[in-house]
């Protein structure tokens, strides 16, 4: 299963305001408010706030091994993508490992207490990130795999706690969706928990309603499978608008708006969006303006050869597999449709052929597929 590092930090915060500690945070009200109002500090890009406000946490739970967690959620988002930045790679997978020696100290080898538990998830979760960004698919497997167990067991906590809606729900989503979608992985999937693809979008949707820390998570993912998996554009915008609301300087949030937004037709309500990816001309966000660009002159003004222009320069624009790989299919579908329009139906086909490449949303790869 393919949780990202957001997931499984969220699913270690909620774990420790459900079950009593030694430190006693779930007693602690003040911190846990805290530790909450750092991560809306962090989603809204406001990382001198929140560490002033984590450090407060760290000095009342000095070598707890949930500072370092929260120190990696403040390097994930302050340096994103964090894997094109090796000098902040090394320090963030530093962090880990002191998390991981932080729980040993604390809790002993091998422990099996709870809460060491889950926080051996999150840090062999992020360093499975990384490898996984770095292509190390069978050390990413392996960290994957210590923290399964742990995982599953969250599924018998989510009448618990509304937290572990989130996990529980992503879990009975991905873990039938995946084989869907990778034939090649269905022998292995015996040895998991089966799951109920309805079920879990209903239950990461009580999580974006009754949750407090997984809120923006729940509402993050959803907004995403609405998108790539369900092709529901309209219930996708439903859940990022929220985001952009709680969260106006997030930059990732406002992409993933804009781009439903576009998608469901709301050309003048992207307009605000629009602007803010203008504005920011760094790392990959050029390739998504560029790219709803070409949505915009092509589907609302009729202007194929502006739209041609637009898409194109979207190729020519760096991006990012985990963030803006999508941008590239939708181009390169974008020019197939210019094309066949244009009579010049070979090139269609080029272009299509090309979007099956990149595309992973599955109203892309219909179309593309479609196309004879």
């Amino acid at each position: 299963m393919k949780f990202t590092l957001r997931c499984i930090l969220l699913f270690v915060l909620f774990f420790i305001s459900s079950k009593p500690s030694e430190a006693q945070l779930l007693n602690d009200a003040a911190s846990l408010k805290l530790i909450q109002k750092g991560l809306d500090h962090i989603y809204n890009y406001e990382y001198a706030e929140a560490n002033a406000i984590l450090n407060q946490v760290e000095k009342k739970y000095p070598n707890h091994p949930v500072s370092y967690i929260l120190d990696s959620f403040v390097m994930y988002w302050q340096y994103l993508p964090i894997k094109d930045n090796p000098t902040k790679s090394k320090e963030y997978v530093a962090k880990l490992n002191q998390c991981l020696d932080a729980i040993t100290k604390k809790y002993g080898k091998n422990s099996t207490d709870p809460e060491a538990v889950f926080y051996t998830i999150v840090a062999r979760g992020y360093i499975a990130m990384m490898y996984n960004y770095n292509g190390e698919l069978m050390s990413a497997a392996g960290e994957a795999k210590k923290a399964y167990n742990a995982l599953i067991t969250g599924l018998k906590l989510t009448e618990k706690n509304p937290e572990f809606y989130f996990t529980s729900g992503m879990y009975n989503y991905y873990v039938e969706l995946y084989p869907e979608d990778h034939a090649m992985v269905k022998p292995l999937m015996i040895f998991f928990k089966n799951g109920d693809k309805a079920l879990g979008l209903k239950q990461v949707d009580i999580a974006t309603r009754h949750g407090v820390i997984t809120r923006a998570e729940a509402c993050f993912y959803l907004s995403h499978i609405y998108l790539e998996h369900e092709t529901n554009f309209a219930k996708a915008q439903s859940y990022s608008q929220k985001l952009v609301d709680w969260y106006p300087k997030n930059q990732i949030f406002n992409m993933v708006n804009t781009e439903a937004l576009l998608l469901t037709g709301k050309f003048d309500q992207a307009e605000k969006g629009m602007n803010m990816l203008k504005a920011n001309t760094k790392g990959f966000y050029p390739v998504a303006y560029n790219t709803f660009q070409g949505i915009i002159y092509e589907k609302d003004v009729k202007n194929d050869s502006a739209a041609q222009k637009s898409y194109l320069a979207a190729l020519r624009t760096p991006h990012d597999d985990q963030y803006t790989r999508e941008y590239y299919a939708m181009s390169y579908a974008g020019l197939a449709r210019i094309a066949n329009r244009a009579g010049n139906k070979n090139k269609a086909k080029e272009y299509y052929k090309k979007a099956l490449e990149k595309a992973e949303y599955k109203s892309i790869v219909k179309e593309a597929k479609a196309f004879k």
